[in-house]
């Protein structure tokens, strides 16, 4: 375990989060999460220990040179924290990494170790998933919860999945049991075009997120990117008659499934997000870009326990971390996934499966995995330079 020290008074802080893998289809969530990084300059205070929740054959370590000096990249998940100037500051935890392949119950208490000891208020888990969606029509996001009071104060779905779930799915239900509020974001990602990146789903969950959080999200140049995507896959489309066909087919459900929504709360929610753009809303510090804060330093140590920052003064904290393993015990939070599928032919030469249909909301969940299972990236590994401290792969 990573020592915390010097850890900054954090100012009503919220825990993003997003893994590689299952949940992440087109690199959409993680991508969300990396884009929140590099904007608001976060700088990382913490990395869990990679032995002890990756088995390196399925996520293996890089080598590399640093000025002739060999030295190894782990897979990991880190912890970076983002300090939001403007008219109402917020901190922001920011939790990337790579769904672990093992211990998942003690990976989802560490974290909240960290989110108790960080005063964090509420957990967003950021997943993306393969769906029968068209990319030529906004990509849809789901808020999902296990909690009813929050999915009532919050304008969020309450959860009715019953299936396999993810390390998205199980974090939800151990900030859920450690009594944190938690909430997952889901972004459906065209099945017939789930290669990474996806910058148009990725915008999407951080358009979400700026509405649960109220917090203005600087977007740099992921809206050119995204219609420089979806301006790519039309000319793909339009190359294959089948394939234009059958997203023709897909805008025809989508249309009709969503055409009661068209004059009501949708329009308010994305005129209320232009003007606060126009005006210029929290979150903004000087030049359209958030402030950087905080005058302790971030350190790491690996030897001995962890040290409690101060808190923030507050009248109550804001989440409590659990300390008992069955509190990642897997329950139904993973997002249902979009309903557009009625009606929709079998897509051309797909070998992805949409998943099964959610007998209560009639949405489906994938079968198969969603994104990459493979994800050894260096961007979300920690350094070590002696190349000799071989790993134990052969840990359960």
């Amino acid at each position: 375990m990573i020592e915390l020290e010097g850890v900054p008074e954090l100012i009503d802080p919220v825990m993003v989060a997003a893994f590689e893998g299952w949940n992440d289809a087109g690199d959409a969530a993680s991508t969300a999460v990396a884009h929140l990084d590099r904007e608001w300059k976060g700088e990382v205070f913490a990395a869990l220990d990679a032995e002890d929740y990756y088995d390196f054959q399925v996520n293996r370590p890089t080598v590399w040179l640093d000025g002739g000096v060999r030295k190894i990249t782990w897979p990991t998940t880190r912890l970076s924290v983002v300090r939001v100037g403007g008219e109402k500051p917020r901190d922001l935890v920011l939790v990337r990494g790579i769904e672990p392949s093992m211990r998942w119950r003690s990976f989802c208490n560490e974290l909240l170790g960290f989110a108790h000891e960080l005063g964090v208020e509420m957990v967003v888990i950021l997943g993306a998933l393969l769906g029968d969606t068209p990319h030529t029509r906004p990509v849809p996001v789901s808020g999902v919860t296990s909690d009813p009071d929050l999915a009532r104060t919050m304008d969020l779905e309450e959860t009715r999945y019953e299936g396999p779930t993810g390390i998205v799915g199980i974090l939800q239900e151990a900030c859920t049991h450690a009594g944190v509020p938690a909430v997952s974001l889901w972004a459906a990602v065209p099945h017939y075009v789930s290669q990474p990146p996806n910058p148009k789903a990725t915008l999407a969950l951080l358009n979400r997120l700026e509405d649960l959080i109220d917090l203005r999200i600087p977007l740099g140049e992921l809206a050119e990117d995204a219609r420089a995507w979806q301006l790519g896959v039309d000319q793909l489309a339009s190359e294959d008659s089948e394939v234009a066909e059958y997203v023709q087919t897909l805008e025809e459900a989508r249309d009709t499934a969503e055409l009661p929504e068209a004059s009501g709360e949708a329009i308010a929610r994305e005129f209320e997000r232009y003007l606060r753009r126009r005006d210029g809303g929290p979150g903004q510090g000087p030049g359209g870009l958030a402030t950087e804060g905080g005058d302790g330093s971030y350190l790491r140590d690996t030897a001995g326990g962890r040290t409690k920052p101060p808190k923030p003064s507050r009248s109550e904290s804001g989440a409590e971390g659990s300390e008992d393993e069955d509190s990642g015990a897997p329950g139904p939070s993973e997002h249902p996934a979009s309903a557009e599928s009625t009606g929709a032919k079998e897509s051309p030469g797909s070998s992805e499966s949409p998943g099964s249909t959610e007998p209560s909301t009639g949405s489906t969940e994938p079968s198969s995995s969603p994104g990459s299972t493979e994800s050894s990236r260096s961007h979300e590994s920690t350094d070590s330079s002696d190349a000799s401290d071989s790993p134990d792969s052969s840990e359960d």
